[in-house]
């Protein structure tokens, strides 16, 4: 950053000051550039960026790669500075906006490609978190926000009638389970895997399930639901709704009565010339996620001074009046928490639905794979064998409890086990040392789909049963290498089409079995087994104090899986959901 300086502090910052205060604070990161580049007094008292007047010289080309719900309100800031001669440094700033999915974008940022755009705005900061979470992956630095749109569900107005719009309140569980209670009432939503919409509404409902009794399955269940009508856009969604308001219409199962929709995606959707008939807006009462828009430097290192300070300028031009006249009259917010009743009213809000009422923190980034985690074994059936460590360090109790290691090991597999659909396989192996003959490793239920019946019971309940009976081994130690060489070679040898196919390696400690295979060994033959036209991540999870994370790591990335640590079982569930998530992003070494 030691190149930038701004001018003009009164214009410096973001369009909305609520966000900085919650996220990013440009107004911080404004006063870093300053104080980092050094030597701009001169600058700041020369009108280094001046309205107005001609352009001089050459103009500066900036590109900006926007979310395409955003980038025409840009374009016309854009072309806005260009009809009024915006310079900087004296010359032109010429900035052209092209729209892209965010998703698309950040997938080519986290494999390390090149950007031809110096500026990039998708439509929320998870996208952003991803791609800084990753090593490989185009630096990207975000200095702030420059739009906000809070996520609700927006209905029909017959179905909004019927639940009491606009007097009564829901909180997101409660609108959600109306739609899963109701067959007339379908919930539609983009695919999280794709839509910072669907992803930040998926994590808002995962949260709030777990915080009750059951929530997990509750949450599953959810998810179930969302699949079977899920879009990849905003575009398509709205697509999905009912043609007229005619009965027939209206009653059609395969329309959607109901929305999981942006403000900014209702008001264009209400105030569009050919639109349908307007649709009504809940506002949870629990907290609406937000769009927050981060304007985001891409590949800052290799961006030219000139280019640099010009993509800055854009930034703060973004915050005058009237530039974000053109984000207002497209439905965005500039200021979160007290949005013009017009905009409120024309996306279908009215008083005294909560739409001032947003989250006081946004969905963490673990939050947040998790929830996609759970969306990944919902829309792909899963084909998952589980090799739990039977060592006898699993039988020492939990700090400040009585249950030990395994006791909390087994709930939490059986937790994991309800999420999981008749339609999913899923096995069960255990290990120790010298388990079976010289074998380190026991089968105890075959991976094979949860719904088949075999005598009595099915594949779920013998699992089920085969979890409770889990027993630490008396003086047993820890045979992890050569059991998860085994294990990994009877999941890559029985690779099922069509389905997400992982090994999960729980373990509370190290290799104890001094005539075992060694770590290089064993993560050299992962490397050979691994193939990515058929892939098996290993997901690795480390227990405990006494566990190695770095370990269960590096033998795990050698599959394109990653190793996960927690520091007691019950958060065994949640790193499994991270993982799998992880897994669809890893390349193996």
């Amino acid at each position: 950053m030691g190149r930038h300086s701004l001018p003009d502090a009164d214009r410096a910052g973001t369009a909305d000051p609520r966000i900085r205060a919650r996220r990013r604070n440009v107004a911080l990161a404004t006063a870093l550039v300053v104080t980092v580049a050094g030597g701009t007094a001169a600058a700041l008292h020369g009108s280094l960026f001046s309205l107005g007047g001609s352009c001089r010289d050459d103009a500066v080309h900036i590109a900006v790669t926007a979310s395409p719900d955003i980038a025409p309100a840009l374009r016309a800031a854009a072309a806005d500075a260009r009809a009024k001669n915006v310079t900087a440094d004296g010359r032109c700033l010429d900035v052209s906006v092209s729209a892209r999915e965010s998703y698309e974008v950040a997938d080519a940022l986290r494999s390390g490609k090149k950007s031809e755009a110096q500026v990039w705005v998708p439509d929320s900061d998870a996208w952003v978190q991803r791609v800084t979470g990753t090593s490989a992956a185009t630096q990207v630095t975000s200095l702030g926000n420059v739009a906000s749109s809070p996520v609700g569900v927006a209905m029909v107005p017959s179905a909004a009638r019927v639940l009491g719009w606009p007097t009564k309140t829901y909180s997101w569980t409660e609108l959600a389970g109306t739609a899963l209670r109701d067959k007339g009432l379908s919930l539609g939503a983009t695919d999280p895997a794709r839509s910072s919409t669907g992803l930040l509404a998926l994590a808002r409902l995962s949260a709030a399930a777990s915080r009750v009794k059951g929530g997990d399955v509750q949450a599953a269940a959810m998810v179930k639901t969302l699949a079977r009508h899920t879009s990849d856009d905003d575009a398509k969604l709205l697509d999905s709704l009912p043609r007229d308001s005619s009965g027939p219409a209206r009653s059609d199962s395969r329309r959607n009565q109901a929305l999981i929709l942006s403000e900014q995606a209702a008001f264009a959707h209400n105030t569009a010339a050919d639109g349908d008939d307007d649709l009504d807006l809940f506002y949870p009462t629990d907290g609406a996620p937000l769009l927050d828009y981060p304007y985001t430097l891409v590949d800052e290192s290799d961006l030219s001074t000139d280019e640099s300070r010009a993509a800055l300028r854009f930034m703060t031009l973004l915050a005058e009046a009237a530039p974000r006249q053109f984000l207002r009259k497209s439905g965005f917010r500039t200021d979160a928490e007290s949005p013009s009743d017009t905009l409120v009213t024309e996306a279908g809000g009215r008083y005294p639905q909560p739409y001032a009422h947003l989250l006081a923190e946004p969905s963490s980034k673990d939050v947040l794979q998790e929830a996609l985690g759970m969306w990944t074994i919902t829309m792909e059936s899963a084909r998952i064998t589980t090799v739990v460590d039977a060592s006898s360090s699993m039988a020492e109790p939990l700090p400040g409890g009585h249950r030990s290691r395994m006791d909390v090991t087994k709930e939490s597999l059986l937790q994991a086990l309800a999420t999981f659909t008749s339609e999913d396989e899923i096995g069960l192996w255990k290990f120790s040392t010298k388990l079976d003959g010289h074998k380190d490793y026991r089968v105890l239920v075959p991976t094979e789909r949860l719904g088949d019946v075999k005598g009595t019971r099915t594949q779920r309940e013998k699992l089920a049963s085969a979890f409770r009976s889990l027993k630490p081994v008396p003086h047993g130690a820890t045979g992890l290498y050569d059991t998860t060489l085994a294990a990994y070679k009877a999941a890559v040898a029985s690779y099922a089409k069509g389905r997400f196919n992982a090994l999960v390696v729980l373990t509370d400690g190290v290799n104890q079995d001094p005539g075992s295979i060694s770590r290089s060994d064993l993560v050299t033959e992962l490397q050979k087994l691994a193939d990515p036209e058929r892939p098996v991540p290993l997901i690795a999870i480390a227990v405990g104090p006494d566990s190695d994370q770095r370990e269960v790591d590096q033998i795990a990335r050698a599959t394109g899986g990653s190793g996960q640590r927690v520091n007691e079982p019950s958060q065994i569930h949640a790193a499994m959901l991270r993982a799998i998530t992880a897994a669809g992003t890893v390349t193996p070494n």
